[in-house]
C-alpha cells in the first residue's frame, strides 16, 4: 500500500553522465516499509499492520546520485508515519462473571454496581453500548450507560425482599454501534457477561397484612365494644414479636384503644351525628432489634341508630290574615331528623291531645312527610288575640320510633283585599327604633377623637405659658443685661439715676426697707501716728456715704455692693490702677494708710512694707 512519495533534487547537470541520476533507498523502517528506488514512493512492506501494537514509525530515506554507485553523493530525510485507527477490535469484558449485592432496604433508583467492556479502538470505533438480554432479575433491575466513563450502571428498579428471593442473575451484552464492513469477518463485535446479585438481609419494620383497614361500629355502643383487629408481622428471619399503639395525634379525644393482639375497642359511646368517621393510625413496633415501627390507616365508620327525635324543618311560625276564610290552608309544615334514614325516612303529624278538639285550626297529614294547617272559622281579630300556639306531634318510622312535640306559632295580621299582609304585631318583623351598632361605634369614635384634640390643645397652651426655669442657687444679679444706649462718659452724671437701676421699684414711690439695719458696727480703730494731710477728706466722704445709705429707704440692703468712684483730692498715691503698677515701680511711702481706719487695713498691710511691688488690689473692705 502506497504511503507517500519523497523527491530529492540534484544541482548537477543531468545531461552530464550520471552526476544527477538519483537512486532512493531505505536506511531505517524495515521490515515494515520499503521505497521504490527510481520514484521514491514509500510502501508498506508487511500486511495487516496493527495500530494497537504500534502506532508510529520513524523511517529514514536516502537519495544517492551516480546511480547509486561508489563515489556518488547522498542525502537523507526522516519520515514519521502514523497508523490511523479502524474498528477492527470487538469489545471484551474483563470478567465473564460479576458479583454484586444489594440490601433489601434500598429504594428503587439506587445504584447496585458497575461494569465496563474494554475496546482498544479509538473514539467512535471504541464506543460500547450495553443492554440486559436475559436473567431472572431483568424485571427487578435496570441498566444505563454513564456518558463520561462509558460504564454500564446497574440500578434497582423495584424493591427487593430478602425473605422472598435472595439472589438474582442478569446477562449483559456490550456491542460496538459503529462496525466497519471491511472487517466483518473479524467479528462478532460484541461480548457478554453474567452478573450475580445477592440480596442482603436488613432489619425491616413490621408489615401489616392489609395496606388500610375499614371497620364499622354502632353509635351509642358501650365502652369496650370491639371495633376490629389489625395484624402486623416481622418479616425478618428473627421474626420478633410486635406490639401495637394508637398515636395520640390521630385520636386526640382518645375514643379508641388497642390491645396487644391488635384488637381496637371503644373507650366511650360514639355519636354519629357529631362525627361520622374516625380516621386513626395504628403503629406496629418491633420488640427487640432496632425497634422499628410502621403505621397503617384505620377508618372507622359510626353506624346510625335512631336516637334523635324529628323536628320542624323550617321556621316554626306562620302568618294569617284577620279576614281569612274557613277551610283555607295557612301553612304546610315538614320535618327533619338528624338520624340517617335515607329514602326509608318517613314522618307522621298530628295535633297534640290538648288541642286536638280546638275550634280554630285543624291538621291534615299529607302522608308525604308534610302536613297542612287549616282554618276552621272566620272572624279573627288582632285586638282580641294576635298569637295562637299550636302544638304538633311528629313521629318517625325508625326502630325504635322517636317522636317530639313542636309548637307552631300563628300570628294574626292585617291584610288588604288581595290578602297581602300589611302589618303584624310581631317584634321580629319591626325594625329596632334605636341606633344601629355601627352608628354607635362611629359616634364613640368621634367623641374619642375630639377629646384627644382638646387634651393636645391644652397641653400645648400650658407648655407655651411655662416660664423659664431658674435654679434656686442661681443669682439673678449675675445675669448680664445689655443696653444699647450710649452714655456721656464719666462727666455725665445726669444721664440716669444709679439708685433707680439698683432698685427699680423705688422709682415709682416710697418703698420701705426690707431688711434691718445691722446692730453691730465695726469700731473705728484709732490711727497710728499722725494722719497724712488731706486724708480726713476721704474718711469723711466714706462716712457720709455710709450714713446716707443707712438712712435712705430706697437704698439697697446693707450687704449689697457699693461702688465709690472718688479717690480724694490731692492724693499722694495717685491712681491705684493695677494696669500701671504692672509696668512701673513706686518709691512712695504708703505708711499713711495706717491712719485711714480699719477699712484700709488690708491695703495698708500690702503697701506699707518696703520693697514690695503693687500688682493688684482687690479687697472687699474698701466697699
Amino acid at each position: 500500500t502506497s504511503v507517500m512519495q519523497v523527491t530529492a533534487t540534484d544541482a548537477d547537470d543531468p545531461t552530464y553522465g550520471n552526476s544527477a541520476r538519483l537512486v532512493y533507498s531505505i536506511l531505517q523502517g524495515q521490515p515494515y516499509f520499503s521505497v521504490e528506488p527510481q520514484t521514491g514512493i514509500i510502501r508498506t512492506a508487511l500486511p495487516n499492520m496493527d495500530r494497537e501494537a504500534r502506532q508510529e514509525y520513524d523511517v529514514v530515506i536516502q537519495a544517492k546520485d551516480m546511480g547509486g554507485h561508489m563515489g556518488g553523493l547522498s542525502g537523507t530525510t526522516d519520515v514519521k508515519i502514523t497508523l490511523t485507527d479502524v474498528n477492527d477490535n470487538p469489545p471484551k469484558f474483563p470478567q465473564s462473571v460479576y458479583s454484586m449485592s444489594v440490601s433489601e432496604d434500598k429504594v428503587p433508583g439506587e445504584e447496585v454496581g458497575r461494569l465496563k467492556a474494554k475496546d482498544p479502538d479509538l473514539e467512535d470505533n471504541g464506543l460500547v453500548n450495553y443492554r440486559l438480554i436475559d436473567g431472572d432479575g431483568i424485571s427487578m433491575f435496570e441498566l444505563s450507560t454513564n456518558s463520561e466513563t462509558r460504564e454500564a450502571v446497574i440500578k434497582l428498579r423495584k424493591q427487593v425482599d430478602f425473605e422472598t428471593k435472595r439472589s438474582y442473575t442478569l446477562k449483559v451484552e456490550g456491542s460496538n454501534p459503529h462496525i466497519d464492513p471491511r472487517f466483518l469477518a473479524w467479528g462478532p463485535y460484541k461480548d457478554e457477561a453474567t452478573i450475580k446479585i445477592a440480596v442482603e438481609d436488613a432489619d425491616e419494620p413490621p408489615v401489616f397484612i392489609a395496606p388500610t383497614y375499614t371497620f364499622e361500629v354502632e353509635e351509642n355502643a358501650p365502652q369496650g365494644t370491639p371495633v376490629g383487629r389489625v395484624h402486623a408481622k416481622d418479616t425478618d428471619v428473627a421474626n420478633n414479636p410486635v406490639r401495637y399503639m394508637i398515636p395520640r395525634y390521630t385520636d386526640v379525644d382518645q375514643f379508641f384503644t388497642i390491645s396487644e393482639d391488635g384488637m381496637i375497642t371503644t373507650t366511650r359511646p360514639l355519636d354519629r351525628e357529631t362525627q361520622l368517621w374516625h380516621n386513626i393510625s395504628v403503629s406496629a413496633i418491633e420488640i427487640g432489634g432496632h425497634h422499628q415501627d410502621t403505621k397503617v390507616r384505620v377508618n372507622i365508620k359510626v353506624k346510625d341508630v335512631n336516637d334523635n327525635s324529628p323536628e320542624f324543618a323550617t321556621n316554626n311560625e306562620a302568618l294569617m290574615c284577620e279576614n281569612v276564610a274557613p277551610g283555607k290552608v295557612i301553612e304546610t309544615v315538614s320535618a327533619v331528623d338528624k338520624d340517617e334514614m335515607g329514602h326509608r325516612q318517613h314522618f307522621t303529624f298530628s295535633l297534640a291531645p290538648e288541642v286536638a278538639h280546638n275550634q280554630n285550626f285543624s291538621l291534615k297529614d299529607n302522608r308525604d312527610s308534610t302536613a297542612s294547617i287549616y282554618v276552621l272559622r272566620k272572624g279573627f281579630s288582632r285586638l282580641t288575640q294576635d298569637v295562637y300556639y299550636i302544638p304538633i306531634e311528629i313521629n318517625d318510622n325508625g326502630f325504635p320510633s322517636m317522636s317530639s312535640t313542636n309548637t307552631l306559632t300563628i300570628r294574626v295580621c292585617s291584610c288588604d283585599s288581595k290578602d297581602t299582609i300589611l302589618s303584624c304585631n310581631v317584634e321580629p318583623y319591626v325594625l329596632p327604633a334605636g341606633l344601629s351598632t355601627g352608628a354607635l361605634i362611629a359616634i364613640l369614635a368621634c367623641i374619642v377623637i375630639l377629646l384627644a384634640i382638646v387634651v393636645l390643645f391644652v397641653a400645648l397652651r400650658r407648655q407655651k405659658k411655662e416660664p423659664l426655669i431658674v435654679f434656686e442657687e442661681e443669682d439673678i444679679r449675675e445675669n448680664i443685661i445689655t443696653y444699647d444706649d450710649e452714655g456721656g462718659g464719666e462727666e455725665d452724671t445726669e444721664a440716669f439715676d444709679i439708685a433707680t437701676l439698683q432698685n427699680p421699684d423705688g422709682a415709682n414711690g416710697f418703698l420701705p426697707r426690707k431688711d434691718i439695719k445691722p446692730e453691730l458696727q465695726y469700731p473705728i480703730r484709732p490711727g497710728i501716728g499722725r494722719p497724712v494731710p488731706n486724708s480726713v477728706d476721704v474718711d469723711d466722704f466714706i462716712k457720709t456715704r455710709i450714713a446716707e445709705a443707712d438712712s435712705d429707704p430706697t437704698a439697697p440692703p446693707y450687704d449689697s455692693i457699693q461702688i465709690y468712684g472718688y479717690e480724694g483730692r490731692g492724693s499722694l498715691a495717685g491712681s491705684l490702677s493695677s494696669l500701671e503698677s504692672v509696668t512701673t515701680e513706686s518709691d512712695l511711702d504708703y505708711d499713711y494708710l495706717q491712719s485711714w481706719g480699719p477699712r484700709f487695713r488690708k491695703l495698708a498691710d500690702l503697701y506699707g512694707t518696703k520693697d514690695c511691688s503693687i500688682h493688684d488690689v482687690d479687697d472687699g473692705d474698701d466697699s
